[in-house]
């Protein structure tokens, strides 16, 4: 990187990154620079450094320390900037926490997002991992994504056929943008339908529902149930550091999760439009026996297999071992290989 750089509170003196990563993985970074307005990006462009663009540090893994520039994407914003006869459509800065955007929507009466309550993370990341949960993907409601392109200089657009969104995944992860910090997002816009349909048919929220003995919820009753089941499977990061579900559920072909199912009639499965079947991956681990395991500081949690958890003092190695064990046990025993969900840098 050119030392002579200023151009915003640029920090050389190798940043620590581990309080900024949910899993609290020590890691420093040579450089660092928050990110508050977009316009800070284009000044950038001759910088020879190589970039990662964190967001809330929920989604990642750090093997060890980053000899590039982190652009920590900090800028804020959330707004009603129009609306047709069939939906609203809402922006929101990349840098707005996630979980805090969607009750900003429910009180300002525009429900939609009520499912994806309570996931960790930033607006700006949301489309690049199509977050979802309960029912729904973000790629239901998304519209366009603003962005800085690094390679051509240029302020681009990706709308929803652009982004090529997939069950989490993203045109953002299908070309490694971002692991090479070249596409930037600055911007999210949400298109919410104006006829709304409750999403209470996935059997945990409809339990949870039960038990608060609501039969016809509101949207925000909807959220406050998926809370509810989320804070109840999953650890607080400040008590026990994670990064939430940390492997993705595996969607199979019919012949393959035909013969599972002959093997394990018990085993959850959702079958797909596509003829295709997704399993339970946290179901998979309890089976191969990694509920509550760990390898030194790092295991999967006691509570929700599918979490893997730092008990303190684990460095990046240790993920990486712990994961690579699970691997293998679903491996040799289901014959089925589980895909990590975060992003892992270096």
């Amino acid at each position: 990187m050119q030392a002579e750089f200023q151009a915003g509170p640029l920090l050389s003196n190798h940043i620590d990154l581990q309080s900024m990563n949910t899993l609290a993985l020590p890691a420093k970074a040579a450089f660092y620079l928050k990110v508050t307005e977009p316009n800070i990006l284009p000044t950038l462009s001759d910088v020879s450094a190589p970039r990662f663009v964190l967001g809330g540090g929920s989604n990642l893994v750090l093997t060890g320390n980053f000899d590039g520039l982190i652009l920590h994407m900090d800028i804020p914003g959330k707004q009603l900037i129009g609306e047709d006869s069939e939906a609203w459509y809402v922006e929101a800065g990349a840098g707005e926490n996630w979980h805090q955007f969607v009750q900003w929507t429910l009180a300002n009466g525009l429900p939609g997002l009520e499912n994806l309550s309570l996931i960790p993370g930033t607006v700006g990341a949301s489309p690049i991992q199509n977050i979802g949960a309960y029912g729904l993907e973000l790629s239901d409601f998304f519209h366009l994504a603003k962005a800085w392109d690094f390679d051509t200089r240029q302020w681009v657009e990706f709308d929803r056929k652009a982004c090529r969104f997939a069950y989490r995944d993203s045109l953002f992860k299908q070309e490694g943008w971002h692991l090479t910090g070249r596409i930037v997002i600055t911007q999210v816009v949400f298109r919410i339908p104006k006829h709304w349909e409750p999403k209470a048919d996935y059997a945990d929220v409809a339990k949870q529902l039960e038990t608060n003995q609501i039969t016809e919820p509101s949207a925000q009753e909807i959220a406050n149930a998926v809370m509810s089941i989320r804070q109840h499977k999953l650890p607080d990061p400040a008590i026990t550091p994670n990064a939430g579900s940390f492997f993705q559920n595996p969607v199979l072909g019919p012949t393959q999760a035909a013969t599972l199912l002959k093997q394990y009639p018990s085993m959850p499965h959702y079958p797909q439009a596509d003829g295709r079947v997704k399993l339970a991956a946290g179901w998979l681990i309890e089976q191969a026996g990694w509920k509550g395991k760990s390898i030194g500081p790092v295991g999967m949690y006691r509570q929700q297999a599918l979490v893997l958890v730092n008990h303190g003092q684990g460095n990046g190695r240790d993920v990486l071992k712990t994961m690579s064990a699970v691997q293998q046990a679903v491996l040799s025993q289901f014959q089925v290989k589980l895909q990590p969900e975060p992003v892992f840098v270096p």
